[in-house]
Order: structure tokens, then sequence, then C-alpha cells
């Protein structure tokens, strides 16, 4: 059977010639259109099998890539009315290397409309559907990407974080999300979104599998100057290493034992409770964990401070999609007009809502006040998380306050009391921090995810800390066992 194995497991069927490459290809393409019309989970879906022999661990391996990475020849549309016919002439470095890997392309995977939200409902061929439970959400942007790894369709794929888009689809969807170092990976080739928070970012059902694709993908680009130079590590070696004397912390403002005894919220509840549950076994294996204090208000910061960068780097980023240079032209007698009733037709309402925020942001009389403030309070964060991390391996906490939420959900969870523990993950953003997902509790028979958080270029180090939590919880290579195909 193919559904539902890891990469290392079907790495060993390929070098013992169990199975060959191209029998891998079709069975991922027959799993993909299967589950396309209750998921949607894909744009686009490869269907021609195009592979060349490699030296690598991924070698045969097959994958899905979030439409917004550039491929050349094939339709990059970042779920958007205004690229929806875009085919690249170019190929990501991401894209470019897992080629050179051997790895085998399924397909593109739909996004929230240019990688802006966190529910995978605002791309434009249509909602993102979970595969523990189709009336609930698997999360954003990287909607696609989590649900066909889920689903069993491939055993790992690739997407962007610039908030949470990866490492929160992970928690909803029973996976691994790993977001390396800022400029561990090369951006070059990805949408910009906003730029000094983008990171690549990975699905896969295991740590292992995470650090595999890492070691891969990481590594200096020319045409990314905000790449790092290889550290020459191998993290597949790196990963079971002991852990004993490591030492992780959890900021009792996010999920203290205490600090939500007083809220009528039973799933809440029992997600912190099993958090310090999981807590207490780690340390029996030996990591020491501490509790510590972090001004409130900075973490209440967290998500307006978010909001304004993004919103103002993303209107930058995407000026030039107007109708002229990308995307259909619209009509108009001037090239004002033309502009405007392309990015008019071309940009859902969310979109359009972000860059007015996002020009209000940078225009020159607001600038100081909120884009600059933005970047103070951001350095503030980052500040406080340094100053822990002098003491401390990793931060550790729970994803959100509990399983993904329902569509038909009246809360968006962003009132003060989930205020901080729905948002928290972005200061992996906003510091660059190497920050991984991996589940730790299954809560009504939903998955939930737990982060740790580390110092930069420690992402070795990461992996390490994760796969011991990876051992204690025992949800491993979990995916939705949804459908009655089994190939």
């Amino acid at each position: 059977m193919y559904r539902g194995k890891n990469i290392q497991e079907l790495r060993e069927e390929l070098d013992k010639k169990e199975t060959i490459p191209e029998e891998l290809f079709d069975k991922a393409n027959r799993l993909a259109h299967y589950f396309q019309d209750d998921y949607n989970s894909f744009v686009t879906i490869i269907d021609k099998f195009k592979y060349k022999d490699r030296d690598s661990k991924l070698n045969g391996i097959p994958y899905a890539l979030k439409d917004n990475f550039s491929t050349s020849g094939i339709l990059t549309t970042a779920s958007s009315n205004i690229l929806k016919d875009y085919v690249p002439v170019y190929d990501a470095t991401v894209f470019k290397k897992l080629k050179s890997a051997g790895a085998v392309l399924v397909g593109k995977t739909v996004l929230d409309e240019l990688a802006m939200g966190g529910t995978g409902t605002t791309g434009h061929t249509g909602i993102v559907r979970n595969p523990w439970d189709k009336e609930r959400m698997i999360g954003g942007s990287s909607a696609g990407s989590a649900s066909a790894v889920a689903l069993g369709i491939v055993p790992f794929s690739i997407g962007s974080d610039t908030g949470d888009s990866v490492r929160k689809p992970a928690s909803h969807g029973g996976l691994v999300g790993f977001k390396p170092t800022y400029g561990r990976i090369s951006r070059y080739g990805l949408f910009a979104f906003a730029s000094s928070l983008d990171h690549v970012a990975m699905f896969t059902r295991n740590v292992m599998d995470c650090a595999i694709v890492t070691d891969v993908l990481k590594g200096k680009d020319i045409n990314d100057m905000t790449t790092l130079n290889d550290d020459g590590k191998c993290y597949v070696d790196l990963v079971d290493k002991d852990i004993k004397g490591k030492k992780l912390f959890y900021i009792k403002e996010i999920c203290g034992k205490d600090t939500y005894k007083d809220v009528d919220d039973k799933e809440l509840r029992e997600t912190i409770t099993k958090f310090h549950e999981m807590l207490d076994k780690l340390r029996e294996e030996g990591f020491i964990i501490e509790e510590v204090s972090m001004d409130k208000a900075l973490l209440e910061a967290i998500y307006p401070t978010y909001m304004c960068i993004s919103c103002a780097e993303a209107t930058s980023n995407n000026s030039n999609l107007t109708g002229i240079q990308f995307g259909p032209r619209g009509e108009g007698n001037s090239v004002e007009e033309i502009m405007f009733d392309a990015r008019t037709k071309g940009f859902s309402e969310l979109i359009k809502r972000r860059f007015i925020l996002g020009s209000y942001i940078l225009q020159r009389e607001n600038q100081e006040k909120l884009f600059l403030n933005a970047g103070r309070v951001r350095r503030m964060i980052v500040d406080k998380m340094n100053e822990f991390f002098k003491e401390y391996d990793g931060m550790i906490a729970p994803c959100s306050g509990g399983p993904a939420s329902k569509f038909d959900s009246t809360s968006e969870k962003l009132s003060d009391r989930y205020l901080i523990l729905e948002n928290h993950l972005a200061i992996g953003n906003f510091g660059g921090f190497p920050s991984i997902t991996l589940p730790f509790a299954m809560i009504n028979d939903l998955p939930v995810g737990v982060n740790i958080t580390g110092r930069v270029r420690e992402d070795d180090l990461v992996l390490n800390m994760a796969n011991y939590v990876e051992k204690v919880t025992g949800l491993k290579d979990i995916y939705s066992k949804v459908g009655d195909i089994d190939v």
C-alpha cells in the first residue's frame, strides 16, 4: 500500500526495487484526482510523469508544491484570478533543487489568495476542506499543501510561512510543519507576500522526514541575497542526538496552567491540560522545562504588529499585478482606468481590504505612527525572545486553543481571551527563528499541534528536540484515512 507511507518507507521500497518512481507517481496521481472534488487540494494536478534518476534520499519520491512557487511551463496562479492564466518562464530555486534531487511533482496546491489568509477559503478555485472533518478548516495559507499530506496523497509538500501559514495548518492536519531559520532556504521564485516575514517551509508526517527535505533545500543562493551559507550540517544525522539537559520555556500568558481556568471552552481547557501532561513526560525524558512571564501588552501586540507590517509589504510587493505586466487586461481609456478595472475584478474582497490597509499604513503621514512603530514593537518582541534564548534552548507552546474551527463558526477566536494563544506563532517570523509544529494530542478525534521555536541558525537542535517530543506523544506518521481508496 502506498497511501500513508513516509519518505523513509518509500525510499526503502525504491532501493529494494519493490517499486519504481513511475508507479509511486501513478498512485499519487490517482489519489489526487480521487480526493479533488471533496477536498480541493490542487489547482493543477500533473498527469505526465517527469523524472530524472538522482543520487538523493528524495529520488523518485512524489510531492506537492504550493502554487505561489514559480514553475517554468506549469500554471502558477497564487490562487488569484488576476494570475489564473499565468505560466512562468523560470523555476523557483526550491523547485529546481527538488528536480535536481529526483523528487517527482504531483501537483500545485491551493492557497489563500496570494498567501494572505489563514482559513484556506479564499483561493480562486474554492475552499480547501480538512481531511479529518470536511466541515472544518485546514487553515492557511498553505491549505492545499497541508491537505495533500493529511490525505496521504504525498509524503511531503512545500508551503510558505509568513505568520503561521504552514505551522497552523500542520496543527489542524495532524502533520509536522517546519519553518527553518530565515534565509536557510532560498525564496527565489516564491511570490513575495511580506518579504521580511516570508519563509519557505514544509509539511511531512514525521520529524525525520523534515530533516531529509531540509538537507536537500538548504544552502546559499546567488539569486536570493538573504540566504545563509550552508551550515555544513547533515540534519538527518543530528535528529536523534541525546537531549538530556536541554532547556525549554513556556510563557505563562500564552499557556500557563491557570491562564484560562475561568474560560468556558472545553476544548481549550483540555488542550492546556494535555499540554502540561506532555510537559511532565518530557521532563521525565531529560528536558528541563520552566515557566517564564512576558509583558502581556507585548504579546497582545503580536497580531496588530503582524498586520501592519505584512499589509504594508504586501501592498508594495504586489503593485506589479496591474493587468498590464501581469493578469487579464482591464477595460478603460487610460492606464489608471485599466489598472483600476483589472485589480477590481482580479482580487477578492479580502485582498482589496489588505491592500487598502497597506496603502493607508504607508502614507507619508501614517508611516511613523503605524509602519515604523510596528517595526519597533517587532524589535521589542524579538529582543525579549533573545533574552529568553540566552538561558533556554527553545520555547514550547500549543499552536492554538484546540482543533480546527468549523466553517460556520461564529467566532474567529480573535477576542481578548484567544488573541495571544491563536497568534503567537508569528513570533517565529518576526525574529526569523526556526520553528516546528507537530501533533501532540487528539481532542474529539481531531489533531492538535504543539510548537517548538528555537534560536536562529539552530535548525538542527529544533529538529532534534521535536524528534523527542514525537517519541513521547507517539503521534507519528498519522494521516486521515477518509475515503474507500487503497493504492
